[in-house]
């Protein structure tokens, strides 16, 4: 009503001055604010036809013509009301406004700072000064300006929320949630804002809370591209997939659709691998991102480093492996040994650390057996971390983030180093100018589809995964089996592992047993097993010592002592074990071989005992609609089987059961468990008969715990890095016949598995030996060849030749 009053009381204004131009320009805001924006333009244009020299008009056409889409007119119109007037704060806020959009963050911070010597009061300038410092990195000079802008403006709702995005990125996540709260608080018709409170639960894995106000975004402002991708990586998360096809087709829409506009996509490219776009729309969606790296470094007008082909003194190639996991982290878990078997006559290595000492033994091993470790996250100035990596004289630095948490790619931008390369923490291409080399395999990336990686493949003999399992998990070579009650023998039911099981082989009645899921060896054979560290004939425990065990998987006690030899739960949620691991964090995260003999069984998760068990340990974003067909198909073929899968995360649960049961799969087939500490979760794998892969995103760490612990993986390789990692590790362990052709060879190959009981026993005595004969697990092998690729690497830069494929056959 109040609208409809003041343009009467314009135009009745104009009936008796037709010619002024402020009534014009004050009418014309009227409209503007109506979203009568075309009306607003020409109501402008008149007032400055009547008032040439009026910058006030100027800047809010420019302002129309701006919100039309026409930018360069608006730019112009801003340009004249400066003209008109130098110190007009509006109109340089608002250029500078373009400028950032255009991508000239430097002019736009002068224009910026040029408002706000005008005037120091204008909240929305040092808002937007501080959304531009934020896009630099300048994270404490950005948090300055949107205090003052608060501090101006108490209920400036835009500036609490973008200040909480800069405290989410300085990791001060409880002030970020406070912001964002406090923004929604003085306006709850705020969009952004509930989508960003969504985002720090989503980080702080509170997805049903991340879920609603996800929606709650999307009911404010429909189109909002950032909430739709977010909630729906949410929604994969937890296995909701309703109206799963139309979600894919408007994610996929929306990405494109970004593209297209030069803007950057609402799916980051950690998980573009998860939805059904092309490889160029994956590969642009993290050149996009790359593109953020280099725009952050432009600004610090670094001149670039000049590199020496020229070796230092001692001949040794520099080698610097750049990560934040170094730490209790899956990256350390695969690779914490490789620093140390490096040959020192042959390559000198750097460890940089991006993230503070936690205290493991992790970081420790590393830090020790690195020939060099620095904390790069002393020094958050990447241009002066990029100086200290340059001094170092690195030949050859190692990107393990990519686009993972943590990640500071801006020192890669920087080139600190002439070889930059891409390796193992993040199963993608960079997308980026500034990376030479990922290091991978003929089976994980084909040269055929070398074109979805920006950087030229770098082949390793074997997969280019690794794990460190024999070092971290040594108690896993040897196990000795318990004979149920029923006199039942099997390799996977009740077990006992130890790093020397000779005491309670001499204490116990023991019997060297062909048990049920061995397969016949010859002495020569065994000869050879035992050489390696494994048995394929296992140990049985008989009764009268099955009974104490029994009776230590039913009480739940911590531990149980057979003739002097402790022999302790490994279920580490045993009531015993609660307060046991609670105090003892380096067995809770898997950082020390148990001092003790451990018990695992399948009852203590709840898992038959007669049953096929199948089992997946990945997180449940990797399934989706199609995984779960075929596994549904797989345990409707093999009678008495079940699928064994984790609470990860719990509020999965209940999604995955009621797709099942709509597939016409009883609930009683999916058995689930609790997320558990590292060694628990690579211990309990050896109770399950098969791994069903994920074919959408493969187990990668996952894939190597469950081989370790001998239980074969059935896989479906698709066009991806990350669909191909567990066909390159079976490969490598000698079990190509495991991995599939199609869906229909995915489901033959696993019911062959759970129905031909010899196959069975068959496949997992060939998976059990070859995890110490193969190159699997063979660290100090792995570090050898990486020593061989870094040399073919450094010789094609040597003689001034561009990074190229390096696939041929090794010799």
């Amino acid at each position: 009503m109040f609208v409809f009053r003041a343009v009467a009381a314009y135009l009745r204004a104009l009936n008796l001055s037709p010619n002024h131009a402020v009534v014009h320009g004050n009418l014309a805001c009227v409209y503007y604010e109506q979203g009568l924006i075309d009306l607003a333009i020409d109501t402008y244009k008149r007032a400055i036809e009547l008032q040439p020299n009026f910058p006030d008009a100027y800047c809010n056409l420019a302002n129309a013509l701006k919100e039309k889409g026409k930018v360069a007119e608006a730019e112009e119109c801003y340009n004249t009301a400066l003209k008109l007037c130098p110190t007009h704060a509006d109109s340089l806020n608002n250029l500078a406004n373009i400028k950032r959009e255009q991508g000239n963050t430097e002019e736009a911070v002068r224009l910026y700072l040029k408002a706000l010597e005008v005037y120091p009061e204008f909240a929305v300038a040092h808002s937007n000064l501080a959304s531009v410092l934020q896009q630099q990195g300048k994270l404490h000079e950005a948090l300055m300006h949107y205090k003052e802008a608060i501090r101006i403006s108490p209920t400036f709702a835009d500036a609490y929320s973008n200040m909480g995005n800069t405290l989410k990125e300085m990791q001060d996540i409880q002030g970020a949630l406070q912001c964002y709260t406090r923004a929604i608080q003085i306006n709850p018709a705020f969009a952004d804002a509930h989508s960003n409170l969504a985002s720090i639960h989503k980080d702080s894995g509170n997805i049903p809370e991340a879920i609603a106000s996800y929606r709650t975004a999307l009911k404010l402002k429909p189109d909002f591209p950032d909430a739709y991708c977010n909630l729906a990586h949410c929604l994969q998360i937890v296995c909701d997939w309703t109206d799963y096809d139309n979600r894919m087709k408007r994610l996929v829409q929306i990405v494109q659709d970004q593209l297209e506009k030069n803007r950057l996509p609402s799916v980051h490219p950690h998980h573009s691998m998860l939805y059904p776009l092309s490889h160029s729309v994956r590969k642009a969606i993290a050149s996009r991102h790359a593109n953020l790296c280099l725009e952050k470094i432009n600004v610090l007008h670094k001149p670039p480093y000049q590199h020496s082909k020229v070796l230092s003194p001692d001949g040794r190639l520099r080698i610097g492996y750049v990560s934040s996991d170094f730490g209790n982290h899956p990256t350390s878990h695969l690779m914490q040994s490789v620093p140390g078997m490096h040959e020192r006559n042959k390559v000198e290595i750097f460890c940089y650390s991006l993230s503070p000492d936690d205290g493991t033994t992790f970081r420790a091993k590393i830090g020790k057996e690195a020939e060099h470790f620095v904390d790069l996250s002393q020094i958050p100035c990447n241009g002066k971390a990029a100086d200290r990596i340059y001094a170092d004289g690195i030949h050859i630095l190692i990107n393990m983030n990519g686009y993972t948490k943590g990640a500071r790619n801006e020192l890669f931008a920087l080139r600190p180093a002439p070889i930059q390369v891409m390796w193992l923490g993040y199963p993608g291409t960079s997308g980026a100018p500034f990376m030479d080399y990922i290091i991978t395999d003929a089976v994980t990336s084909p040269l055929y589809l070398a074109n979805q990686y920006s950087e030229k493949l770098a082949y390793m003999p074997n997969t280019f995964f690794i794990g460190d399992h024999r070092h971290m998990f040594q108690h896993l070579v040897e196990r000795v089996v318990i004979e149920t009650k029923d006199g039942k023998v099997a390799d996977n039911i009740q077990i006992i592992n130890g790093t020397n099981l000779e005491p309670l082989k001499s204490a116990a009645e023991i019997k060297m047993g062909e048990n049920e899921m061995n397969k016949k060896i010859t002495p020569n054979e065994t000869n050879d097993v035992k050489s390696n560290g494994t048995q394929i004939a296992s140990a049985v425990l008989e009764n009268p010592v099955t009974t104490v065990m029994q009776n230590l998987i039913k009480t739940e006690v911590a531990s149980t002592c057979i003739n002097g030899i402790i022999v302790q739960n490994g279920l580490t949620s045993s009531q015993m074990n609660k307060l046991l691991f609670q105090t003892n964090n380096k067995a809770a995260t898997g950082e020390e071989v148990p001092e003790n003999i451990m018990l695992t069984a399948r009852s203590q998760y709840g898992l038959p005992e007669d049953a096929v068990v199948y089992c997946n340990f990945n997180q449940l974003y990797k399934i989706d609609p199609s995984t779960l067909d075929m596994w549904v198909d797989i345990l409707k073929s093999v009678s008495n089987s079940v699928l064994w899968l984790l609470r990860f995360p719990a509020v999965g649960e209940p999604n995955i059961i009621q797709a099942a049961t709509s597939r016409g799969l009883s609930a009683g087939r999916i058995i689930f468990s609790h997320v558990a500490p590292k060694e628990e979760h690579v211990r309990r794998g050896q109770l399950a008969d098969v791994c069903l892969d994920t074919p959408l995103c493969n187990g990668h760490t996952t894939g190597m715990d469950v081989l370790w612990a001998g239980t074969p993986m059935v896989t479906l390789p698709g066009e991806t890095l990350a669909s191909r990692v567990a066909a390159s590790q079976l490969h490598t362990l000698g079990c190509p016949e495991l991995v599939a052709k199609s869906k229909e060879d995915y489901i033959h190959i696993a019911v062959r598995l759970g129905t031909d009981r010899e196959y069975l026993k068959s496949v997992r005595a060939t998976v059990w030996k070859a995890r110490t004969s193969s190159p699997l697990f063979n660290t100090k092998l792995y570090a050898s060849h990486l020593e061989k690729l870094y040399t073919r690497m450094w010789e094609k830069y040597e003689r001034n030749q561009s990074p190229a494929h390096l696939v041929e056959p090794w010799s």
